[in-house]
């Protein structure tokens, strides 16, 4: 009898004639997510994927990885057996014996059997009945309880094999990454832009991020932080997010120098729009992702997201748009990026803050503010000058 892990997906299966696609892009990602140091199979069943460790049992490791790829709605380690009641039965006393050693007195449990196979001869409440039996015979200390079991014996007859399990462990949902098209990631080092970043991924989107960097107003230390940032999203795609590094410093200036200090937020996140969407249009990416959410701050009012949207034609997604703070420092915290965001070492956006922030700006008075800049040359600049940095993606973390 084979160790294996059943994966579940949720919403490809509604994918209708594009649900291939879908599902060999989720086997792929499953397959990196294991890495090279890993040996499996990673196999397309009617339904699920089946992980299957060539007969050992799967490593804990194994296990974290496959729950953190985006498009996996659960798994569960199972035994695989053959299409034998026989040999499943003995396959599940071997299961619960193991899940009886590490308590005493009487254990509370049932059976749930699922016959997608409908060639094997029992039905899914004879199964139920006759697995049941046995195991009260196998095991004095077995008591039946439907309404609330301290574990179920899950039972599921497939084409090929019965898979038998007590654990289904839940994933994180969502679509394969890489099975939409790319997003290119404002990326600052606060706690907002890489929750936004993780969630642009749960809907399958590949990223790139772009981060602007003020030196010397800004430390190069805060610049390792928002790639240690991109290092940590890279661990739930398993490849590197690559960071294009903009050089913020001339146009930072010409806005302190020309801009009154009501309107500097406001035009500082035009111009990061600007240089973001010309960047993303150089290497095909078709839509930006920010951390914004509604209210928050003094630029994301709804007019001022007008007034920042009005420069680029560019389709601007906000996955955090009508999300607390509180639900997204818990997001952050889950993910693993809580930590890093919250280390002293302000970006720009943080650093030039004006005691007075305009929150309801007209898009009159900010071209108005914004007139005296060359805006043109100081986007050109920019651009020309960013540096791609690619985190160090750590494959052997256990996630």
């Amino acid at each position: 009898m084979e160790s294996v892990v059943l994966v579940r997906y949720g919403e490809i299966g509604l994918k209708g004639k594009n649900r291939p696609a879908f599902e060999n892009r989720l086997v792929q990602n499953l397959r990196r997510a294991l890495g090279p140091e890993i040996e499996a199979s990673v196999r397309r069943e009617h339904g699920r994927i089946v992980v299957d460790f060539g007969g050992r049992e799967a490593p804990r490791q194994a296990i974290d990885r496959l729950r953190s790829v985006f498009g996996v709605v659960s798994i569960s380690p199972a035994k695989a057996a053959p299409l034998s009641l026989d040999e499943a039965l003995a396959g599940a006393r071997l299961l619960v014996e193991e899940k009886l050693q590490a308590t005493k007195g009487p254990v509370r449990f049932k059976v749930e059997a699922k016959r997608s196979n409908k060639q094997f001869p029992l039905t899914s409440p004879e199964l139920n009945g006759r697995f049941g039996g046995y195991l009260l015979r196998a095991f004095p200390r077995l008591e039946v309880d439907v309404h609330a079991p301290d574990f179920v014996l899950h039972v599921e007859v497939r084409e090929k094999a019965i898979y038998l399990y007590t654990e289904i462990l839940p994933g994180p949902g969502g679509l394969p990454v890489g099975s939409s098209s790319e997003g290119l990631l404002l990326l600052s080092g606060g706690i907002d832009s890489p929750v936004a970043g993780w969630l642009a991924m749960k809907r399958g989107i590949r990223l790139r991020a772009i981060h602007f960097h003020s030196f010397p107003f800004t430390s190069d230390r805060s610049k390792e932080k928002v790639i240690d940032l991109a290092g940590v999203l890279s661990r739930y795609s398993f490849e590197p997010i690559p960071v294009y590094v903009v050089n913020f410093t001339p146009a930072q200036t010409a806005i302190r120098q020309h801009v009154p200090p009501a309107m500097t937020i406001t035009v500082m996140r035009r111009m990061m729009l600007r240089i973001a969407s010309r960047i993303a249009a150089q290497h095909g990416i078709p839509a930006l992702i920010t951390g914004e959410s509604v209210g928050q701050v003094a630029s994301q009012t709804l007019e001022s997201m007008a007034a920042i949207n009005e420069v680029t034609s560019m389709p601007i997604l906000r996955p955090l748009v009508a999300m607390d703070k509180g639900e997204i420092v818990e997001l952050a915290q889950q993910i693993g990026t809580y930590d890093l965001s919250v280390l002293p070492y302000p970006d720009c956006c943080t650093l030039f803050v004006p005691d007075r922030p305009e929150t309801r700006p007209r898009i009159e008075r900010v071209r108005a503010a914004e007139a005296d800049m060359p805006i043109d040359e100081l986007v050109d600049e920019a651009v020309a000058t960013v540096d791609v940095v690619e985190p160090v993606l750590e494959p052997s973390l256990s996630l």
